[in-house]
């Protein structure tokens, strides 16, 4: 195969620039590894995704002490946005500035707020954001409204928020993906975090962006696509080749210029397996920092218990709290409604006849934190080819104090127990940081347009290109960043 640009991974970040580059008459091939998630009743089967786990990985990748286990990842064109909860946040103006924080500092970002602000309006406008403007305490500058309004509570949620408000606090409705526009394709249902959407009603990557770009006859997309390692030429500078195992046989494609979006893990994965002997730690590695500075939001699940009241909200993640994050503890939103299968999965002693009546009277939230980036916190490949990923945790102690602080608050709000689990090491939903970008090419491996200082034709863009993780949801600026370096790109495609 031969193309002019190579995009390897359809999630947000190579689907963005696929997307921003479609018009520029350059033949552009994306190679995914998976294949179009089937849309089939068993999207919305929480048996199926989460007992049987029909969607996900089998893989087997081991941890800091070599046990194995099966990560949470999905392979689909989309990535995990066909997966994801639809939540489409801006990182706050603190979160691209240097702070302190009980186990060190959160890295300042190459980049300012500001830079990214048009971006930003750009990728909610991809994306079909709903949202309000004016009440979360901590929200950045807009240039604009977002593109629809948001999404209205039901009764039950509605009154939670004004519970929060007598309180003195800014309850908000949660910015999200979702087709809920008139005329729209979304019906509420009950199974959008966690679950694929059978109406391609979630502003996922693959309708979002990748079908799009797709519209043009310059873009194509290439499914079943495993790559296993880029070529260099015999410099070790240019990337020539990509080589990929395709329905068993091995091919290559060659381009002129190549974008790495596998996700945090498997393109640091990516680069340490295209190894040479110029390179012998791995691509893009003169730092040495390839695989490290892993990072994954420390996050708790808490299910409010209301033994004398049904949950009967369908689409729950429409509220949000930042009244708290300035301070560095974090952000506070809905989880989608947890069914018992989900529990079970969870938790495989837990007999169904208790994990029934906990969840039809649970409201379900979710409590995240920064985690700091640590050298120590690795994305390595064993000698027998699996994925280590060694995660080596910051803040926990911050976190907990939040956690409590919230069951608390949920208590006050009228909750009669609150009831919590952990997210561990085989959830990287918010894998980021492993290829960061920076000033200093002694420090980070790619430059602020997230280009490779080692190789002048290779950019890795996906959440790996993070050298802070700040608190919310990494989606939105993936998406703004990819659109930021596809117009770099559209402006230097002729020195490629």
């Amino acid at each position: 195969m031969d193309a002019d640009i190579c995009i390897i991974g359809s999630g947000v970040g190579g689907g963005a620039v696929a997307l921003s580059l479609a018009d520029s008459g350059a033949r552009i091939a994306i190679l995914e590894r998976g294949e179009r998630l089937p849309r089939e009743a068993q999207n919305t089967d929480p048996t199926a995704v989460f007992i049987d786990r029909r969607y996900r990985t089998k893989e087997s990748w081991v941890d800091g002490t070599g046990a194995a286990f099966t990560p949470g990842q999905y392979y689909f064109v989309g990535g995990h946005t066909k997966f994801y909860g639809t939540a489409m946040f801006r990182l706050r103006e603190q979160d691209f500035e240097a702070s302190e924080h009980e186990d060190g500092v959160s890295p300042a970002w190459p980049l300012s707020y500001a830079e990214l602000e048009p971006y930003y309006a750009q990728a909610e406008a991809l994306f079909g954001v709903h949202g309000e403007s004016g009440v979360d305490p901590t929200e950045p500058p807009r240039s604009s409204a977002y593109p629809y309004g948001p999404i209205p509570h039901e009764p039950l949620i509605g009154a939670l928020a004004e519970k929060l408000r007598l309180r003195g606090l800014h309850p908000f409705h949660m910015p999200s993906a979702i087709d809920l526009r008139e005329g729209g394709a979304c019906i509420r249902c009950g199974t959008c975090d966690a679950f694929p959407c059978r109406l391609g009603a979630k502003g996922d990557a693959e309708v979002c962006l990748i079908d799009p770009a797709l519209q043009r006859p310059n873009v194509s997309l290439h499914t079943g696509c495993r790559v296993t390692r880029l070529i260099t030429d015999d410099a070790g500078k240019r990337i020539v080749a990509a080589e990929f195992e395709r329905n068993g046989v091995t091919e290559t494609i060659r381009a002129a210029l190549f974008v790495l979006s596998a996700g945090a893990i498997n393109s640091a994965v990516l680069l340490h397996r295209s190894a040479t002997p110029q390179h012998p730690n791995g691509l893009a590695n003169s730092s040495g920092a390839v695989g490290r500075f892993y990072m994954n939001h420390n996050t708790t699940g808490l299910m409010a218990l209301m033994p004398f009241t049904v949950n009967d909200t369908r689409f729950t993640k429409t509220l949000s709290l930042n009244d708290f994050y300035a301070s560095g503890a974090g952000n506070i939103q809905m989880l989608g409604n947890i069914q018992e299968p989900m529990l079970r999965s969870a938790v495989p002693s837990l007999p169904s006849w208790v994990g029934r009546p906990l969840a039809h009277h649970s409201v379900d939230w979710l409590v995240m934190s920064e985690d700091l980036p640590h050298a120590d916190s690795c994305v390595r490949v064993l000698p027998d080819g699996r994925t280590q990923l060694d995660w080596r945790r910051t803040n926990m102690a911050t976190h907990a104090a939040f956690v409590k602080q919230t069951r608390q608050l949920l208590r006050e709000i009228g909750f009669s127990a609150v009831l919590g689990r952990p997210f561990g090491l085989d959830v990287p939903s918010h894998q980021c940081g492993t290829v960061r970008f920076g000033d200093d090419p002694a420090s980070a491996p790619l430059d602020p347009f997230c280009r490779a200082f080692d190789h002048p034709n290779l950019y890795v863009v996906d959440a790996s290109f993070f050298p802070s993780s700040a608190a919310l949801n990494p989606a939105l600026t993936v998406a703004a960043q990819a659109l930021r370096v596809g117009e770099h790109l559209k402006a230097n495609l002729h020195t490629f």
